[in-house]
Protein backbone atom coordinates (compact mmCIF):
# COMPACT_ATOMS: atom_id res chain seq x y z
CA UNK A 1 0.00 0.00 0.00
CA UNK A 2 1.23 3.47 -0.79
CA UNK A 3 1.74 5.71 2.22
CA UNK A 4 -0.93 8.37 2.83
CA UNK A 5 -0.43 11.64 0.99
CA UNK A 6 1.72 13.88 3.12
CA UNK A 7 2.28 17.59 2.78
CA UNK A 8 5.93 18.46 2.31
CA UNK A 9 6.01 20.41 5.57
CA UNK A 10 4.63 17.50 7.66
CA UNK A 11 6.83 15.21 9.66
CA UNK A 12 6.48 11.56 8.57
CA UNK A 13 3.99 9.71 10.73
CA UNK A 14 6.43 6.95 11.67
CA UNK A 15 8.79 9.60 13.09
CA UNK A 16 5.96 11.09 15.14
CA UNK A 17 4.96 7.64 16.43
CA UNK A 18 8.58 6.95 17.38
CA UNK A 19 8.73 10.21 19.34
CA UNK A 20 5.38 9.44 20.96
CA UNK A 21 6.63 6.02 22.04
CA UNK A 22 9.33 7.75 24.06
CA UNK A 23 6.74 9.90 25.85
CA UNK A 24 7.02 13.10 23.77
CA UNK A 25 3.85 15.10 24.56
CA UNK A 26 4.19 17.19 21.39
CA UNK A 27 4.21 14.01 19.31
CA UNK A 28 1.01 12.81 21.01
CA UNK A 29 -0.64 16.17 20.34
CA UNK A 30 0.40 15.89 16.68
CA UNK A 31 -1.09 12.39 16.39
CA UNK A 32 -4.35 13.48 17.95
CA UNK A 33 -4.46 16.67 15.87
CA UNK A 34 -3.91 14.72 12.65
CA UNK A 35 -6.39 11.93 13.23
CA UNK A 36 -8.97 12.59 15.97
CA UNK A 37 -11.34 14.59 13.78
CA UNK A 38 -11.30 11.94 11.04
CA UNK A 39 -11.79 9.07 13.50
CA UNK A 40 -14.63 10.98 15.17
CA UNK A 41 -16.27 11.81 11.82
CA UNK A 42 -16.17 8.18 10.78
CA UNK A 43 -17.79 7.11 14.04
CA UNK A 44 -20.44 9.85 13.90
CA UNK A 45 -21.16 8.76 10.34
CA UNK A 46 -21.74 5.21 11.52
CA UNK A 47 -23.65 6.00 14.73
CA UNK A 48 -25.22 9.42 14.26
CA UNK A 49 -24.26 10.16 17.86
CA UNK A 50 -21.59 12.86 18.39
CA UNK A 51 -21.30 12.13 22.11
CA UNK A 52 -20.74 8.42 21.51
CA UNK A 53 -18.25 9.31 18.76
CA UNK A 54 -16.29 11.46 21.18
CA UNK A 55 -16.25 8.68 23.77
CA UNK A 56 -15.17 6.02 21.27
CA UNK A 57 -12.56 8.31 19.69
CA UNK A 58 -11.00 8.85 23.10
CA UNK A 59 -11.05 5.13 23.68
CA UNK A 60 -9.33 4.53 20.34
CA UNK A 61 -6.51 6.90 21.25
CA UNK A 62 -6.13 5.30 24.68
CA UNK A 63 -5.64 1.96 22.91
CA UNK A 64 -3.15 3.54 20.50
CA UNK A 65 -1.22 5.05 23.42
CA UNK A 66 -1.15 1.74 25.29
CA UNK A 67 0.20 -0.12 22.27
CA UNK A 68 2.73 2.53 21.29
CA UNK A 69 4.01 3.11 24.82
CA UNK A 70 4.28 -0.62 25.60
CA UNK A 71 6.14 -1.45 22.41
CA UNK A 72 3.23 -3.44 20.96
CA UNK A 73 2.88 -1.21 17.90
CA UNK A 74 4.29 -3.27 15.03
CA UNK A 75 2.67 -1.57 12.04
CA UNK A 76 5.53 0.61 10.78
CA UNK A 77 4.47 2.28 7.56
CA UNK A 78 0.78 1.49 8.14
CA UNK A 79 -0.18 3.67 11.09
CA UNK A 80 -3.28 5.14 9.49
CA UNK A 81 -4.84 1.82 8.51
CA UNK A 82 -3.91 0.38 11.94
CA UNK A 83 -5.57 3.34 13.68
CA UNK A 84 -8.78 2.99 11.67
CA UNK A 85 -8.81 -0.77 12.22
CA UNK A 86 -8.79 -0.05 15.97
CA UNK A 87 -11.61 2.47 15.48
CA UNK A 88 -13.72 0.01 13.47
CA UNK A 89 -13.15 -2.71 16.05
CA UNK A 90 -14.14 -0.34 18.86
CA UNK A 91 -17.26 0.61 16.93
CA UNK A 92 -18.19 -3.06 16.39
CA UNK A 93 -17.57 -3.84 20.06
CA UNK A 94 -19.80 -0.96 21.13
CA UNK A 95 -22.53 -1.98 18.66
CA UNK A 96 -22.46 -5.56 20.02
CA UNK A 97 -22.62 -4.30 23.59
CA UNK A 98 -25.54 -2.00 22.82
CA UNK A 99 -27.37 -4.75 20.91
CA UNK A 100 -27.12 -7.03 23.96
CA UNK A 101 -28.48 -4.27 26.21
CA UNK A 102 -31.31 -3.51 23.76
CA UNK A 103 -32.24 -7.17 23.48
CA UNK A 104 -32.39 -7.53 27.25
CA UNK A 105 -34.56 -4.41 27.53
CA UNK A 106 -36.89 -5.59 24.77
CA UNK A 107 -37.31 -8.89 26.57
CA UNK A 108 -38.54 -7.01 29.63
CA UNK A 109 -42.36 -7.28 29.62
CA UNK A 110 -42.72 -3.74 31.05
CA UNK A 111 -41.04 -2.26 27.99
CA UNK A 112 -42.61 -4.39 25.25
CA UNK A 113 -45.67 -2.15 24.93
CA UNK A 114 -43.72 1.12 25.09
CA UNK A 115 -43.83 3.31 21.97
CA UNK A 116 -40.81 3.23 19.70
CA UNK A 117 -38.88 6.49 20.11
CA UNK A 118 -35.90 5.35 18.07
CA UNK A 119 -37.31 6.19 14.64
CA UNK A 120 -35.43 8.92 12.86
CA UNK A 121 -37.01 12.24 11.95
CA UNK A 122 -38.21 12.46 8.35
CA UNK A 123 -35.68 15.21 7.60
CA UNK A 124 -32.86 12.69 8.15
CA UNK A 125 -33.10 11.35 4.59
CA UNK A 126 -29.41 10.64 4.23
CA UNK A 127 -29.26 8.73 7.50
CA UNK A 128 -32.38 6.79 6.49
CA UNK A 129 -30.77 5.99 3.16
CA UNK A 130 -27.55 4.90 4.86
CA UNK A 131 -29.53 2.60 7.10
CA UNK A 132 -30.87 0.77 4.05
CA UNK A 133 -27.33 -0.35 3.24
CA UNK A 134 -25.76 -3.54 4.51
CA UNK A 135 -23.13 -3.24 7.25
CA UNK A 136 -20.41 -3.98 4.69
CA UNK A 137 -21.61 -1.20 2.37
CA UNK A 138 -21.98 1.31 5.23
CA UNK A 139 -18.49 0.41 6.39
CA UNK A 140 -16.96 1.20 2.99
CA UNK A 141 -18.92 4.46 2.69
CA UNK A 142 -17.90 5.49 6.20
CA UNK A 143 -14.23 4.68 5.74
CA UNK A 144 -14.12 6.50 2.41
CA UNK A 145 -16.23 9.59 3.15
CA UNK A 146 -15.90 10.09 6.90
CA UNK A 147 -12.47 8.68 7.63
CA UNK A 148 -11.19 9.93 4.24
CA UNK A 149 -9.17 6.81 3.59
CA UNK A 150 -8.11 6.01 0.05
CA UNK A 151 -9.36 2.81 -1.54
CA UNK A 152 -6.05 1.00 -1.12
CA UNK A 153 -6.08 1.72 2.62
CA UNK A 154 -9.69 0.55 2.87
CA UNK A 155 -8.83 -2.65 1.03
CA UNK A 156 -5.95 -3.31 3.40
CA UNK A 157 -8.05 -2.48 6.46
CA UNK A 158 -10.86 -4.80 5.38
CA UNK A 159 -8.46 -7.44 4.07
CA UNK A 160 -10.32 -7.38 0.75
CA UNK A 161 -9.17 -7.05 -2.85
CA UNK A 162 -9.06 -3.47 -4.14
CA UNK A 163 -11.52 -4.33 -6.93
CA UNK A 164 -14.00 -5.66 -4.40
CA UNK A 165 -13.78 -2.47 -2.34
CA UNK A 166 -14.21 -0.28 -5.44
CA UNK A 167 -17.21 -2.31 -6.59
CA UNK A 168 -18.78 -2.28 -3.12
CA UNK A 169 -18.32 1.50 -2.90
CA UNK A 170 -19.84 2.05 -6.35
CA UNK A 171 -22.77 -0.25 -5.56
CA UNK A 172 -23.33 1.42 -2.17
CA UNK A 173 -23.42 4.90 -3.74
CA UNK A 174 -25.95 3.66 -6.29
CA UNK A 175 -28.11 2.19 -3.50
CA UNK A 176 -27.88 5.49 -1.59
CA UNK A 177 -29.01 7.50 -4.63
CA UNK A 178 -31.90 5.11 -5.23
CA UNK A 179 -33.00 5.25 -1.56
CA UNK A 180 -32.79 9.06 -1.52
CA UNK A 181 -34.80 9.32 -4.75
CA UNK A 182 -37.48 6.97 -3.41
CA UNK A 183 -37.71 8.99 -0.20
CA UNK A 184 -38.09 12.17 -2.22
CA UNK A 185 -40.81 10.75 -4.49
Amino acid sequence: MAPPIQRSDEEPIDDIVARASSGDDDAWRELVDRYARRVGAMIVGRTGDPELAEELTQSVFVTVAEHVMNGRYQEQGRFESWLFRIAMNRLRDDRRRRRRVTESIQNDSLVQDAPDHTSLPSNEQLRDALNTLSDADREVISLRHHAQLDFKAIAQLLDAPLGTVLARHHRALHKLRTAMNEAHA
